[in-house]
């Protein structure tokens, strides 16, 4: 029920080659990484062609999509093992790329809000199908090269977001940033009709907990509704009280619903193991921070410097384009030492580029004295921290709960960039960013930040040779 069982990751036919597989299964993750980073760039121009809507109304715009996504993921993967994994993974493309094709022609907000709730849930049904077709593909010998090179595609979708994103918006307008899935998202959902193999595992599928995915999206909803409204209205608002605890109410009756049901949308027997619990925690405070960094990037240059949309993009891109290569040698450390001192040190980088950022920028442009060295030292953090939260989430689960643990890491991480998305609103209200929002954004950067680190010190994921007493 809990994950893909051995005998189920049995590779295709000898007659196709993996590899053209590993194509179709990472371009469309590339497709669901750089929908986000996208919309990060264009949400200045969304603020400004939906000037009336204000941008309480245009964050739902990112939020619509998150908040469906994580709700749907786990139980989207489950679903994809009862139906057929090829099934679930161009059905979930195809409804990707409609939701995609409505936002581009979107006349209102909230018909672009309604179209970004589609496209998640589109995404919440390809991407662990993508996944397990990527893992049937593969022989064993060779399945942790494929994920590691799948994972790294995320990685340059998230780099290539912002100045790819910015160009498109600038150049051609708000709607190219959906387009832009179009002819990629064709070529996938083609080709993938066409050599993809089908495969089931109906005693680890179960069918979509309803209840629990609507619980959760109301939850998550409330309590961001009410932060983006605590702007206008002010934390005391009977309306921000109402929201934030009625949002809390609904995550408290998920939990006790979870316990009920035999495949709920969030197994919480996953949180008995200790690491997990410690990882999930710092992984939400690590997405809240990563959520408002993004959004104060294209923020600060374009309403603190005036910078253009492209300009902007550009200068958002050193720090994540750092990330991949980062990634790539602190995994073999990982491999090796664990993940603890990778997720601390990395965390504690990420607060310093906070405290940069805090500190150092001003209201004149300096690019490559003032904003540089912050944007470097925070692609380096991420780039430690991001892929060993992953990898450290499921270290002590057993390889049946790879799978289910790995996805309610990674909704754990999307309700995150909803909060973060949500604060970043409700400081920053309809105007453009000043140095006063700006600080205020860098110093919640420094506490998550913190936290994150306090939050890793207890991990300890070393080999079981090296860590006796945690295996024990």
């Amino acid at each position: 029920m809990n994950g893909p069982r051995v005998p189920a990751l049995q590779a295709q036919s000898n007659s196709i080659s993996p590899w053209p597989v590993f194509c179709i299964a990472s371009l469309a993750v590339f497709l669901v990484s750089i929908d986000v980073t996208v919309l990060y760039a264009a949400f200045p121009a969304l603020r400004r062609v939906f000037a009336e809507a204000g941008s309480v109304d245009i964050s739902w715009v990112l939020n619509a999509y998150t908040l469906v996504f994580a709700a749907l993921l786990v139980p989207a993967g489950r679903l994809a093992d009862l139906r057929g994994r090829k099934r679930t993974f161009l059905l979930g493309l195809a409804v990707f790329l409609g939701g995609s094709f409505g936002c581009g022609i979107a006349g209102h907000v909230e018909i672009l809000c309604a179209m970004r709730a589609v496209q998640g849930a589109g995404a919440a049904l390809l991407l662990p199908a993508s996944l397990s077709i990527l893992l049937a593909a593969f022989p064993a010998s060779k399945r942790a090269i494929a994920v590691s090179l799948w994972g790294a595609v995320s990685g340059v979708a998230g780099a290539l977001g912002p100045s790819l994103g910015s160009f498109l918006v600038d150049r051609f307008g708000w709607p190219w940033a959906f387009f832009l899935n179009l002819p990629l998202g064709a070529i996938a959902l083609w080709r993938g009709w066409r050599i993809l193999d089908e495969s089931h595992d109906p005693e680890r599928g179960a069918p979509i907990d309803v209840m629990g995915v609507v619980m959760l999206i109301l939850g998550v909803g409330a309590i961001a509704f009410g932060l983006v409204h605590s702007e206008a209205v002010g934390w005391t608002s009977p309306l921000v009280k109402l929201a934030i605890a009625g949002g809390l109410g609904m995550l408290v009756a998920f939990v006790a619903w979870a316990r009920t049901v035999r495949a709920p949308a969030i197994d919480l027997s996953l949180f008995q193991d200790r690491t997990y619990c410690y990882i999930n925690l710092a992984s939400l405070c690590f997405a809240i921070g990563f959520a408002m960094m993004f959004f104060q990037t294209f923020l600060f240059t374009t309403g603190v410097w005036s910078y253009s949309l492209t300009r902007a993009g550009l200068a958002g891109s050193p720090g994540p384009l750092l990330v991949v290569p980062t990634a790539i040698v602190c995994g073999r450390f990982a491999a090796r030492a664990g993940h603890k001192l990778l997720l601390v040190t990395g965390s504690l980088i990420s607060t310093a580029a906070s405290i940069w950022f805090a500190l150092v920028p001003g209201a004149h442009p300096d690019y490559v004295h003032a904003w540089l060295p912050g944007a470097l030292l925070t692609g380096l953090g991420v780039g430690m921290v991001m892929p060993s939260l992953s990898a450290a989430a499921v270290a002590h689960l057993p390889p049946t709960r790879f799978g289910v643990g790995s996805a309610v890491n990674q909704a754990v991480r999307q309700v995150g960039s909803v909060l973060g998305v949500a604060l970043t609103v409700a400081i920053t209200g309809d105007a453009m960013v000043h140095l006063a929002e700006f600080h205020t954004l860098c110093y919640l950067q420094i506490a998550l930040g913190l936290a994150t680190a306090m939050l890793c010190a207890p991990v300890d994921t070393r080999p079981r040779a090296l860590a006796p007493a945690a295996a024990h």
